[in-house]
């Protein structure tokens, strides 16, 4: 524990005595600023009213009382104590921000993923909301009861008693400036009558801008199939026993899962009940809400690309319970909705990567939507064609629900899958281009019968590495010493790891030869490649460089359904949820990117991948199929995702996870120990092994230890990394080991660690 952290109890001498007998009114305040943990503050008498679980309070923290923000978290009377405590000096917000049930959330947070509550609930409560973004702080006036009652009686000035009179008859709340433009007045009378008490007045949080309002829904329901109505009575068996189940909807893609969890919404509405839906993608969020809004008509969203207002908004617009919103979408912070009326949590395109947080407090948002379903029973609905491989397990075992959704809508067929093996000469590209003389074929026949094109390349930029063909070493990045990407339009050779940028050199910077040479082909490499073959049709680019604007992917995704785009190519963005009809081809330009990295699940996310871009085409009557171009046609992963057959990636994958003890048959925390001298990372990392080692054998919990090592990123913005992974059949007991290993560690230098539980990136 830090100085200023040990210092928040003085402890000098009698001036800091208290009575034993003394009683103490006492909050526990999890400071939000650092690893600080949860301390105990005096609430003074004249704020007892005030502060209340949930609310946020302003405290002196450490020997300079620095003021700091924190949120109660607990309150008690404390008899008998010895030290004397701190102040709470200020209620922020003058009302609870956290319900009980959303607390109890945090606190089991904080404990599963060994991170201080403070940031954990920092990651609940929006920056909006704590910064009350779109709002103005003003005074409301109006007319207590008794007061109304005898208006009459009362002997006032001739003015006071005109504004009183204005104010009485108003009926409702009105501010200073508003009673004295009525009134004809200056503020002086209002002043005058707030004194005497006959006026009451309350401080009030008002919007700039009122929130748009919902239009009225209009869409139909769809009439559901055999197996989606059976999908569907499963789910609401588990709502009208009022209790928790997870259920895992386990549906080809087109099978109609989405309809599904709007029927299954719609009973949740017909209860006075909300429900929140959980998508992968922020790209995704203005269609899903663009297809609740016409059956529900108010739908709430929240994700992290809204403005602090937008966000703010829609927050309260869901908390307050005033203003009826049975649907909230959006991104993994929507799992954390201030609901006052939860009764359904689904999670479309559960296997997701981008479901888990990669910075503190590093929460996977199925887990924490688990929990929260569990605590406030409630069904829990996660949904996906290639569900992953911790979810297929548990579902195995009987932990959860399965219900399978076999055929698409309409039995429509799934999409055939052509295979391009890439290392034949059949396959020989035109110009050394990205595109093989097959996909160029298979490109023009579904462009001239009028149909779209879906071209998924999951590599940024222009040329995925730059290289010097004298001394054959490549342009790297100083902070992170991995190759740099060159992006032609920037003319700027970019890491895409912490933003470094510069313009692409003329000569090697390692041996000044005169020229380099760019590798690989990225998404702009191939949108110039697709515009060339191909002028005749419109062609537009998905990637987190071209949709960076506030709208970029409303508009594209617009563009694209209304058919004044033809081709749309990108990254893994395109590969996701979206349903679009005239979708006759998908093409993979390289099914092996990803392979082969050093991370375990890399079949599992290739599988996953070209299961769900496959799933993109064949949705409308004219059918459609996907050609996939790889080095490794063989490979079990890519046949599996070829024949659209889950079960047999699977059989095929799960073997090894139990060989090797990996998830999901075994618990996983990794910590990485970073620092900008090597040899302080060093240093850590081997100190950490031996504490959790020792702490192992004295807690008796039997685990695997790999490491530490070298990370297979060794070097990122500036700092060396160094990993540790920790394998064990005991969740519980790997965290308590972690949990006191850590504590009191002394750290060399700048070096400090991060503990990831559950991890999904091994990079």
């Amino acid at each position: 524990m830090k100085a200023e952290q040990k210092s928040l109890f003085d402890t000098d001498a009698p001036p800091w005595q208290l009575d034993a007998a003394a009683e103490q009114y006492v909050a526990q305040v999890a400071v939000a600023a650092g690893p600080v943990g949860v301390l105990d503050y005096v609430v003074p008498e004249a704020m007892r009213d005030e502060v209340q679980i949930g609310t946020r309070v302003r405290v002196p923290l450490g020997r300079g009382n620095r003021r700091v923000t924190g949120y109660c978290v607990g309150l008690q009377n404390v008899c008998g104590t010895t030290r004397r405590l701190k102040n709470i000096l200020q209620v922020v917000d003058g009302r609870r921000l956290l319900s009980p049930a959303m607390l109890r959330l945090t606190k089991w947070m904080s404990d599963y993923y060994l991170c201080p509550l403070g940031q954990v609930l920092e990651t609940v409560v929006p920056a909006g909301v704590r910064g009350s973004a779109g709002t103005r702080q003003t005074t409301i006036l109006s007319v207590p009861p008794a007061v109304r009652a005898g208006l009459r009686d009362l002997k006032l000035p001739k003015k006071q008693a005109a504004v009183l009179e204005i104010l009485s008859r108003q009926g409702t709340p009105m501010t200073p400036a508003q009673l004295a433009e009525a009134a004809g007045c200056t503020t002086a009378p209002i002043s005058a009558l707030r004194r005497k008490g006959l006026i009451a007045s309350q401080v009030q949080r008002l919007r700039h801008q009122p929130l748009e309002t919902a239009d009225q829904p209009v869409e139909p329901y769809r009439e559901l199939n055999d197996q989606q109505h059976v999908a569907l009575q499963h789910i609401l068996k588990v709502l009208r026993g009022g209790r928790h189940e997870t259920i895992l909807m386990q549906g080809v893609t087109g099978s109609g899962k989405t309809e599904v969890y709007m029927h299954a919404i719609r009973e949740v509405v017909s209860y006075g009940r909300q429900a929140i839906v959980l998508v992968p993608e922020i790209s995704l969020t203005p269609q899903t809400v663009s297809r609740f809004r016409k059956r529900f008509g108010a739908v709430a969203v929240l994700h992290s690309h809204l403005s602090d207002v937008q966000r703010h908004g829609h927050w309260e617009q869901i908390a307050s319970g005033t203003v009826p919103v049975p649907v909230i979408v959006g991104a993994r912070s929507a799992v954390f909705a201030p609901t006052p009326h939860l009764g359904l949590i689904v999670i479309d395109e559960e296997h997701e990567n981008s479901f888990k947080q990669e910075t503190a407090p590093r929460y996977h948002a199925r887990e924490v939507a688990r929990q929260r379903a569990i605590d406030e029973q409630i069904p829990l609905v996660l949904g996906s064609a290639t569900p992953s491989l911790e979810s297929y397990y548990r579902a195995e075992r009987g932990e959860y629900l399965r219900v399978r959704l076999p055929h698409r809508v309409e039995n429509r067929p799934l999409p055939a899958v052509n295979t391009i093996d890439l290392r034949t000469a059949d396959a020989e590209r035109y110009s050394r281009g990205a595109i093989s003389r097959q996909l160029h074929i298979a490109i023009e026949q579904a462009l001239s019968d009028g149909g779209q094109v879906i071209l998924l390349l999951n590599r940024r930029g222009f040329s995925t590495h730059i290289q010097c063909p004298s001394c054959g070493k490549p342009v790297t990045c100083p902070q992170c010493e991995i190759g740099l990407t060159h992006h032609k339009h920037q003319r700027q050779a970019i890491c895409h790891y912490c933003d470094y940028r510069t313009r692409v050199p003329d000569r090697c910077p390692h041996c000044n030869f005169s020229g380099v040479r760019f590798l690989g082909k990225g998404t702009q490499k191939l949108e110039e490649e697709v515009a060339s073959r191909f002028p005749n049709y419109q062609c537009l680019r998905m990637d987190t460089d071209s949709m960076q604007r506030p709208g970029s992917h409303e508009g594209a995704l617009a563009r694209f359904r209304q058919g004044e785009v033809q081709i749309l190519l990108g990254t893994q963005m395109i590969a996701k949820g979206l349903d679009f009809p005239n979708v006759t081809l998908v093409g993979v330009i390289n099914a092996d990117s990803a392979l082969h990295l050093p991370d375990f699940r890399a079949e599992e996310r290739t599988f996953q991948l070209l299961t769900q871009v496959a799933g993109r085409t064949g949705r409308g009557p004219r059918g459609g199929h996907v050609v996939v171009q790889t080095l490794q046609p063989e490979h079990p992963a890519i046949q599996a995702a070829v024949a659209h057959d889950y079960e047999a990636f699977a059989a095929h994958e799960l073997p090894t996870r139990k060989l090797l003890g990996y998830p999901p048959y075994g618990a996983m925390i990794r910590i990485v120990v970073r620092s900008s001298q090597a040899d302080h990372g060093i240093a850590l990392a081997g100190q950490l092994a031996e504490q959790l080692q020792l702490s192992a054998d004295e807690q008796r919990v039997a685990l695997r230890r790999i490491g530490p090592a070298p990370a297979p990123f060794a070097k990122l913005r500036g700092k060396h990394r160094f990993a540790l992974q920790l394998l064990g059949r005991e969740p519980d007991g790997l965290r308590s080991v972690v949990r006191q290993a850590t504590k009191g560690l002394k750290t060399p230098g700048d070096a400090q660690w991060i503990v990831d539980v559950d991890p999904l990136d091994m990079l």
